[in-house]
């Protein structure tokens, strides 16, 4: 089989963007303390995402910018990781799905 032929790694998460670190870490924070992720992507997140409570759907490996996408195709599964800094701002990442 081709390598453009064969099938990439999948993933399904969610996430918070925001602007700024500390606004980053402070929701992080939050959510340690028992706050919920959905709840805070709507109410924080700078993403489109942010009206289904950060979730990003399924997507391919390489679909995403590189600094997401490492996070996304190597982190432990069901844990928020972050600030994930991108060209975009700061990112909370929980990954819901992954299939390699």
């Amino acid at each position: 089989m081709s390598f453009w032929k064969r099938k990439r790694a999948t993933a399904s998460a969610r996430h918070i963007l925001v602007p700024d670190r500390a606004q980053c870490e402070a929701l992080k924070a939050e959510i340690e303390a028992g706050a919920d992720f959905a709840e805070l992507a709507r109410k924080h997140s700078t993403c489109p995402s942010a009206s289904k409570g950060g979730d990003l759907g399924e997507f391919r490996e390489r679909q995403m910018v590189k600094e997401f996408n490492d996070v996304v195709f190597s982190a432990e599964l069901h844990t928020v990781h972050g600030p994930v800094k991108t060209q975009f701002g700061y990112h909370l990442i929980e990954i819901t799905a992954r299939n390699k």
